[in-house]
Parts: C-alpha cells; sequence; structure tokens
C-alpha cells in the first residue's frame, strides 16, 4: 500500500477542473480513503469499502463520477445514480457533488421523500447527469418511467448497513437489478456484517476491497473521540444526563433515545433544566424537521434529542458531543453514532448512559470496536458545585479583559464608603454566580459498584457446596445436590419468558435483567431452563408480581419481553 500521507488530489490522475474545485474549497490532500479508492474507481472497478463516518467518504465516489462526465456532447439521461438512506444525506452529497462539479457544469438532482414529486420530475425532465436517492423514492420513479436508467454507467451504495437497517434490501435488489449488467458499483459501510457481505456477492463484480480503519491515537496523545460511559439506576437517568452536561458544556450534542415518548418527555425535562433542546422523531413532520434541524445549525438550539431513524444521515459541523441515553442495542450502531463527532480531526466526546445490568454490554462494545470506553463516576454534586464556579470565574475573566466596564466605576466607588472591597467583589461573583444557574438544589445520585454481585454469588454457593461445616459436600433445600434448584418449591414460581436461544439469550442475560431492574439479587433466582424460543425462570414467590411488572418496562437483547407464570 502506498503512502498516502505523500499523495496529492494531482497524483490521482483527476482532471484540471475538479483540482481547482478543490483548492478553491480548501481541500490540500486526500484522506486514506480517497487516496485508496479514487484510483480504483477511476479504472472502473467495483469497489467495497468501510470507513467510518466523517472520513471523506462522498468526495471518494464523487469525484471519479464527475472525473468521467463528458465535456459536452452530454445526454440528457443520468449516468450516475448514488443512493443514500436518508433525506438529509441526500441533500449532503448533492451539495457536495455540486460544489466539486461545478466548474464541470454538473447537472446533479436530489429526489427523496417529503418533496413534491412533482419539483423532480421538472428537474429530470431538464436532463440530469447525476441522480442521489433514497431507496423508497427511486422505485417509486423507477415504477412512473420517469426515472431512467439504460445509461446508469455507475452506481454508488453510501452507508449501506444503514440502508438495510431501515428495511431498504428489497428496494436495493430491484434498483440494482434495473440498472446495466455493466454497470460499475460502488458499495460503501461503517460496518462490515454478513448481509452486507452478501448483497456485494451478488452485485459486485470482482470488487476491491479497501478498508478504512478510524484513526487511533499516538502513544501519549490523547483520541480524538473520548469514549466515556456512566453506570446509572434507571429512575437517575435525565438528573444524571443533565449533570454531565453540566460539567461537559457541550457546544451542540445529539442525544440518541430509543423512543418516541423517551424523546419527548427527555427533552421536556432539559429545557427545563434551562437547555435549549429539541426533539426529532419519526412522528414529525418534514416541515417541523426542518425548522429544528436550522436551529440546531443556526446554534439556537445546543441540544438535539433524536431517535436512531430520526437521526440517520445528519451532519452538524459544530458537533463536539454524541450521547446514547440508552446502551444501543448493536456495535453497529455505536459506530454510526459516534461517528458523527471527532471528524475533520476535530475533537469529540462520546458518552453511554448505562444501567446497571447493561455495563456488560458496553464491555463488549469496547471488545467489538477494539476502542476503550472508560467508565467515569457520575459527577457529585460537589463536583457540580465546582465546575459552576469554574464557569462563573471564566466569565468573569473574560469580562475583566474585554468589557468597557467604567460606566459601573461610579455604582463601585459609592459602596466603598459603606463596604470593603472584597466584600462588593464578592456580592458582585455571587450575583454573577446565580444568574449563571448558581448552586442549583440537586439530590446525590447514587454510586453503582461494579463488583461482579452474580460472580461473587455463585463462588460463595460453590464454596458452601463444596466444603459444609462438617467438611461434607451439603445438598441444597431442593434436596438435588449441587446442580438443584436454589429455591424450595414452596417458594418457587417459573416464569415464562417468550425469548430464547433463537434470540442469543444465555442465563447471565436473565439474571442480570431481574437483578438489574427489581430488589432481587442473583442469589435470588432459582433455576433457568432456556429453549429455542422462551426461557422458563424460578423466581421467589414475594416476587412474581414485581418481576412481571419490572419485565414489561425493559428490553433483553433489545427486545421487549412480557413474562407470565408458566401454564401447565
Amino acid at each position: 500500500m502506498s503512502n498516502t500521507n505523500e499523495r496529492t488530489f494531482a497524483d490521482l490522475g483527476l482532471r484540471r477542473e475538479l483540482l481547482d474545485a478543490l483548492t478553491t474549497l480548501g481541500y490540500e490532500e486526500p484522506t486514506p480513503i480517497q487516496a485508496e479508492s479514487i484510483p480504483h474507481l477511476l479504472a472502473g472497478r467495483d469497489l467495497l469499502g468501510q470507513a467510518a463516518t466523517g472520513t471523506g467518504k462522498t468526495a471518494s465516489f464523487a469525484l471519479p463520477i464527475l472525473e468521467r462526465l463528458r465535456s459536452d456532447g452530454r445526454e440528457d439521461e443520468p449516468t450516475a445514480l448514488i443512493l443514500v438512506p436518508t433525506r438529509e444525506l441526500a441533500m449532503q452529497v448533492s451539495e457536495a457533488v455540486h460544489k466539486y462539479g461545478r466548474e464541470l457544469g454538473a447537472r446533479v438532482v436530489p429526489i427523496y421523500g417529503g418533496q413534491p414529486i412533482s419539483r423532480q420530475l421538472q428537474a429530470l425532465r431538464r436532463g440530469v447527469d447525476v441522480v442521489i436517492a433514497t431507496p423508497g423514492r427511486a422505485v417509486d420513479h423507477i415504477r412512473r418511467g420517469t426515472l431512467p436508467l439504460e445509461s446508469i454507467g455507475i452506481v454508488v451504495l453510501d452507508e449501506a448497513d444503514e440502508m438495510l437497517d431501515m428495511g431498504f434490501a428489497e428496494d436495493l435488489d430491484a434498483i440494482l437489478d434495473a440498472t446495466p449488467a455493466q454497470r460499475q458499483t460502488v458499495l460503501f459501510s461503517a460496518t462490515m456484517p454478513s448481509r452486507i457481505e452478501k448483497m456485494a456477492r451478488r452485485h459486485l463484480d470482482d470488487p476491491v476491497n479497501v478498508r478504512i480503519a478510524r484513526e487511533t491515537a499516538e502513544p501519549g496523545e490523547a483520541p480524538k473521540v473520548r469514549q466515556l460511559a456512566y453506570v446509572v439506576p434507571r429512575s437517575h437517568k435525565p438528573a444524571a444526563l443533565g449533570r454531565i452536561l453540566d460539567v461537559e458544556a457541550p457546544t451542540a450534542a445529539i442525544v440518541f433515545c430509543r423512543t418516541r415518548h423517551e424523546v419527548d418527555q427527555l427533552t421536556e425535562t432539559l429545557n427545563g433544566r434551562g437547555y435549549r433542546a429539541e426533539a426529532l422523531h419519526g412522528g414529525m413532520g418534514q416541515e417541523a424537521r426542518d425548522r429544528v434541524m436550522g436551529r440546531v445549525r443556526t446554534g439556537s438550539a445546543e441540544l438535539l434529542i433524536a431517535t436512531d431513524v430520526a437521526a440517520r444521515g445528519l451532519d452538524i459541523d459544530q458537533l463536539t458531543h454524541v450521547v446514547n441515553y440508552d446502551v444501543p442495542s448493536a456495535p453497529e450502531a455505536y459506530v454510526h453514532r459516534i461517528g458523527r463527532v471527532g471528524r475533520a480531526g476535530r475533537e469529540g466526546v462520546a458518552i453511554t448512559l448505562a444501567e446497571p445490568r447493561e455495563h456488560r454490554l458496553v464491555e463488549n462494545i469496547a471488545r467489538v470496536t477494539g476502542q476503550p470506553i472508560a467508565v467515569e463516576k457520575v459527577p457529585t454534586i460537589a463536583d457540580l458545585r465546582n465546575r459552576r464556579m469554574e464557569l462563573t470565574l471564566a466569565t468573569l475573566r473574560e469580562s475583566l479583559l474585554d468589557d468597557d466596564l467604567d460606566r459601573y466605576r461610579t455604582i463601585v466607588e459609592t459602596l466603598t464608603d459603606e463596604f470593603d472591597l472584597v466584600e462588593i467583589a464578592l456580592a458582585a461573583v455571587k450575583l454573577a454566580h446565580e444568574a449563571a444557574g448558581g448552586d442549583q438544589d440537586e439530590t446525590e445520585i447514587p454510586e453503582i459498584s461494579l463488583r461482579p454481585r452474580r460472580a461473587e454469588g455463585r463462588d460463595e454457593r460453590s464454596k458452601g457446596a463444596k466444603h459444609g461445616k462438617d467438611g461434607k459436600r451439603p445438598k441444597d433445600r431442593s434436596g438435588k445436590g449441587e446442580k438443584g434448584e436454589r429455591l424450595s418449591k414452596g417458594d418457587a414460581v417459573r416464569l415464562y419468558f417468550p425469548i430464547g436461544r433463537a434470540a442469543r439469550v444465555r442465563p447471565g442475560d436473565l439474571v442480570g435483567a431481574i437483578a438489574g431492574e427489581t430488589s432481587l439479587s442473583g442469589r435470588d433466582i432459582g433455576a433457568i431452563e432456556i429453549t429455542e424460543k422462551f426461557s422458563l425462570v424460578e423466581v421467589p414467590a414475594r416476587s412474581v408480581d414485581e418481576v412481571i411488572s419490572a419485565m414489561k418496562r425493559t428490553t433483553i437483547k433489545g427486545k421487549k419481553v412480557a413474562p407470565r407464570r408458566e401454564r401447565f
């Protein structure tokens, strides 16, 4: 592999108009994904690329597309089709392709849902070189006969894993099957699950594989994306998030939630805490979404509270923090979320709030992604007060350096006749501190011990099983010895959980979910039986209603479960 640090865009073989455009836009040298991809795409090869969001993927496929545009005598039908998961990403890619190809007179049309189709029809009839489309709207145009595909020479699937997650697999297959067999096909994905590889085998012809890992820090150098996790009980999560945001003081942040209801509820909570928060979810109309994004991009809102689907494809330049209010269900989702910060060499922070039973999910994400996630303690009231004092100090220092304070001199001189100058200053600082939020009443958030309770319980039980007081192996209360149930039949009730081995459920998942959401500990839970489709768990009879109620409010392996008493 060549040394990409020494390559320039001119070395890649791009035409003069594109090089001039890149110079005007301030591009100095290609990113690794651009340096590795562009030569292969210019040579006409199919390509399967893996690179995180924000690594320069758009230019890596847009520049080769524009390079192949004819200078004169162009057809009215499109020669390139770029498929993206969301309306927002379609607009971003369209804007980028237009900027790169301005000197070439490139005709670029984005087509997506939420926009009048008549406007898109007019643009397509006028003639177009490059179409950027969401899969659903592309299929709609193909069925209408308004998106001709006969002249398509290259098809790009950008963020393919996101499109599959959104249920576009059949649409993508239909679109690719309708394009010319001799086309060039490019597939980019932040992650490479088996379904992406399966799609590549079906639709790509002997592709070049380009995989660009996220930049790692040099020894002794801080990573560009600081990844943190806080273990917090469910009932304290809103307060913990507010406190963490108070300490972090983000310029702009996206907070990811699982449901629309959670988005609306958390937005209201954070606005009540003094933040300028905006909600974004699938229950909102397109006009409302546009207004929200306008406020975020202009800085009039500092927090965007969103569901995964609603936030897909968003690119916010000033974004400094990404917060997972719930642990993502899969490492791939985590990668997509945190890919929105730390772009173009800027530093960013990724924060995850995990309930006690989800701590192992955080460890799994760190293991799969190969990136450390530091588990921190939730800031205490003292930490918060210290941080607020620091902010007050910084505000006062800035005012002393930059503001014209002479008009207040008369007030100070008048007060010095009656009070000591230090006392006057203290009163002024107190007023400034209280005006900025002051020391609001807070409740201390309980610290969660991450000691493996269940492991300790197993150790104690195993010691007791091996060595009773008389030195002999005792039987347990059920009379079945070492492997018998831990609860007597009179005390135990078996609960039916509609989830089993097919969902990769293990005993630890069930024990962790129950222990994390109820007053029971791992030691209180009896025998567990897991089948392909369901699981049976013994719990104390006195706790049945508590367990059933708690489990209805949570998830196991990312799925909602509603346990019930076993039916005989």
